[in-house]
């Protein structure tokens, strides 16, 4: 932790003892009002406004293309999350160096909720490089993804009794539309042979993709992009490009293209012409008229890109 987001913390501290009573003072007064909410990634502020609906006001965090991994909390997200009922983030580590903040606020009484801690455990995946913690990109599996909504509808409902119906309605509505979602994607990926199905993309954001819908996903950099890639890295991945001919490479919009566009230049000095099928979103939603703005949208647009550049040099 670097000495700015320690600097935060007795700032935070400070904030929440002299907010208390403004807090009971606020609580009471919901009946009349909207529950104000704050969501650290767009992802999951999406989530609350698909189940909170005009019930509550969410303030997300972290905008489009942001990396939620390198994410630090400044002075004013401090106060937004201080001053909000209930505090929503991903967990399983995503928010990494927000952490302490998390923890600072739980102790004081504020109500935060990790959505990821709704998945069974069974079900994460534990990658090699995070020894002793799961893969948090659990969004990229529509399926797995559908499992949360039900942990953030409980939240709101317990925090606002009176709307509770309310809440666990619209939940229902929007996990029967991922299942719709899920079945999407699954009726685009029949349609790429098996021995295509190989995503390469900037970090190993796709994994739950991959389990999902049987994809062998590669990324440069492991599941956090705090380590950057190195040569050995580079190269190791473009011989494995070169020898399966894998027809297309994929850039993430919160991810710098520079690693991939050197995956690519190694790839073509060993002979073989690969194409940068196209960006995906990774770890946080499109901005506003992408298309990719929603939940639902960004999966659409992944899969859809995914699948076009896969076929693209097909007869």
């Amino acid at each position: 932790m670097n000495w700015h987001h320690r600097a935060l913390l007795p700032l935070f501290v400070a904030v929440a003892l002299t907010g208390c009573a403004a807090d009971q003072e606020g609580m009471a007064d919901l009946a009349n009002r909207q529950v104000r909410v704050v969501a650290t990634t767009s992802i999951v502020a999406d989530l609350a406004r698909e189940v909170g609906g005009e019930r509550v006001r969410v303030t997300g965090l972290m905008g489009p293309g942001v990396d939620p991994h390198l994410y630090r909390a400044s002075e004013g997200d401090v106060r937004r999350m201080m001053e909000a009922d209930i505090v929503l983030f991903n967990g399983l580590h995503l928010e990494g160096r927000m952490g302490e903040l998390f923890e600072q606020m739980g102790s004081r009484g504020r109500p935060t909720v990790a959505v990821g801690n709704a998945i069974d455990p069974a079900r994460l995946l534990t990658p090699p490089e995070f020894e002793g913690a799961y893969d948090p990109h659990i969004w990229m599996d529509a399926g797995l993804w559908r499992d949360v909504v039900g942990r953030v509808a409980d939240s709101l409902a317990d925090l606002d009794p009176q709307s509770a119906a309310g809440y666990r309605g619209r939940a229902a509505a929007y996990e029967a539309r991922l299942e719709e979602l899920d079945g999407y994607v699954r009726e685009r990926i029949a349609g790429v042979p098996a021995e295509l199905r190989v995503l390469v993309t900037a970090h190993d954001a796709f994994n739950y993709f991959g389990k999902a819908y049987d994809f062998d996903v590669r990324g440069l950099q492991g599941i956090s992009t705090v380590a950057e890639a190195g040569t050995a890295d580079v190269q190791e991945l473009a011989r494995f490009v070169a020898e399966r001919r894998i027809p297309a490479l994929f850039v993430e919009t919160s991810v710098s293209p520079r690693s991939i566009e050197a995956v690519q230049a190694a790839v073509r000095a060993r002979g073989f012409a690969v194409e940068v099928g196209g960006n995906l979103y990774s770890d946080a939603l499109g901005g506003p008229g992408s298309g990719a703005d929603t939940y639902d949208g960004m999966i659409r647009h992944n899969v859809d890109t995914i699948v076009e550049a896969l076929l693209a040099k097909r007869e």
